[in-house]
């Protein structure tokens, strides 16, 4: 995040999101400003909060992708979150504080995966050393005992206690039947040999019990209880080397981290630089309804704001305070205005951006500009079937204006609509690929007209198919 300034922020979402420059100043700013706070002195930082962004515009034009696009450019905990799926306390459904829940797991996620990508080269070591166990043991296994032996200790123990070590001749020739299997396995000779290994049976049956009642936590904390006192399941699996590797690798990683240390990390980081990205925030707008399913539409808000504002929220990791997240909220607001929002959440969210509706160029943008353009897109899945596909500029142009005026006639979809109209021009292509004598494929306006305007021209039938 020091590295990039506003504009270099802006450069950088410019690679994959198209126009809306407005939108992405905006968003540049606050995460630049979450930068400057931290290098203020300590009195000064716990004064300073991120300023919250409300984007308003309709579908598809890039609200969701900005703030996607954001959160990976600076390495950040990211969730998105429907405010339709939350439902007032008391009503079923998920309750508010979930979205701050869904934050810190992934806060875990990243730095624990950054954790072990630190000791990976010994965790890989001792899986190798692990493998080596099936092929050939350092020690020989000891002989069953019996389970109650240790209550009747006797003469028996001491007599086992006296038994005579291994010689070392028989240790020197182990030691070198063992080096010999690791040098074939170091060489890749033993890759594809099956071998039986125990892994940990992590399923949580019990969570389902309680998924979908805003109860998930709960459903978590028995399993973490139980878990402590009942000892951990293990499964056989045969699999080859190189599974069975990949298999070890993860386990020794997680015995070497801290896991007590990710947490602690965690967490500061999802107080510091998390982003929580609450979309569909129109559809809980609205204040008057007294009535029928719009009734807890209010209360949603109610319990959103004292998230949003500030509060400290209690998760099986320990409590998160929430007063330093970046809330970005998005709506197309057709029906509903942010004034309908109750006045204390429009307070909390200071910075609105409106986002235009697509035009025709920016549609030709979005097929041939960005690092992730369709057309792009489509070339590269043609491309493994052996066929090279050529758009000429004449049939972009058309692409272009038959996706704009689809928008303008039906409902406007912004940029999801180009997924549409390229679905359905290269329908065919995409069915006979595999059995196409002709490898290479130039799609001309004419071809474009050809497939499309039927369906353009029929009103219609463009509701149903574009």
């Amino acid at each position: 995040m020091t590295e990039l300034t506003p504009r270099q922020i802006v450069q950088e979402l410019s690679k994959y999101i198209v126009g809306q420059q407005q939108a992405k100043k905006s968003v540049a700013i606050a995460l630049r400003n979450r930068w400057r706070s931290t290098q203020l002195p300590e009195e000064l930082k716990e004064e300073i909060v991120p300023k919250n962004i409300l984007m308003i515009g309709p579908t598809g034009v890039g609200k969701t992708e900005i703030a996607r696009r954001l959160a990976k450019l600076v390495n950040a905990p990211f969730v998105k979150v429907e405010a339709t799926k939350f439902t007032e306390v008391g009503y079923v459904g998920r309750d508010v504080e979930s979205m701050v829940r869904d934050l810190v797991e992934t806060a875990i996620r990243m730095v624990k995966q950054d954790k072990m990508l630190d000791v990976m080269d010994k965790a890989q070591k001792l899986a190798d050393e692990r493998i080596l166990d099936y092929f050939k043991p350092l020690h020989a296994k000891e002989q069953a005992r019996n389970p109650f032996e240790m209550f009747f200790a006797g003469s028996n123990a001491s007599t086992d206690n006296s038994a005579a070590p291994a010689s070392d001749v028989t240790v020197t020739v182990t030691d070198a039947v063992r080096e010999g299997w690791r040098s074939r396995l170091e060489n890749g000779e033993l890759e594809e040999e099956l071998i039986e290994i125990l892994v940990e049976d992590n399923n949580q049956p019990m969570v389902g019990m309680f998924a979908g009642s805003g109860m998930e936590e709960m459903g978590f904390n028995i399993n973490d209880m139980l878990g402590s006192f009942l000892p951990k399941k293990q499964k056989k699996r045969k699999v080859t080397v190189a599974n069975a590797r990949k298999i070890f690798i993860q386990e020794e990683a997680q015995k070497l981290i801290d896991m007590d240390d990710v947490i602690s990390t965690a967490i500061n980081l999802a107080e510091m630089s998390g982003i929580i990205f609450l979309d569909e925030i129109d559809k809980v707008a609205g204040r008057g309804s007294s009535a029928g399913p719009d009734v807890s539409r209010e209360g949603v808000q109610r319990d959103i704001l004292p998230i949003v504002e500030g509060s400290t929220i209690v998760t099986k990791y320990g409590p998160v305070k929430t007063d330093r997240v970046l809330f970005i909220a998005a709506g197309a607001f057709h029906i509903s205005k942010p004034s309908d929002l109750i006045p204390e959440l429009q307070g909390r969210f200071p910075i609105r951006v409106e986002l235009t509706s697509l035009t025709k160029e920016d549609f030709r943008q979005i097929l041939t500009e960005p690092a992730n353009a369709l057309l792009k897109q489509y070339t590269y899945l043609l491309e493994t079937e052996g066929i090279k596909i050529d758009f000429s500029e004449e049939a972009i142009d058309e692409l272009a204006e038959i996706a704009c005026a689809v928008n303008a006639q039906t409902e406007n979809i912004g940029a999801r609509r180009l997924h549409t109209v390229l679905e359905k021009l290269l329908e065919d292509i995409a069915f006979d690929a595999p059995d196409l004598p002709e490898k290479t494929i130039s799609i001309s306006r004419e071809y474009v007209k050809t497939v499309l305007d039927p369906i353009v021209v029929n009103q219609d039938l463009s509701h149903f198919i574009l």
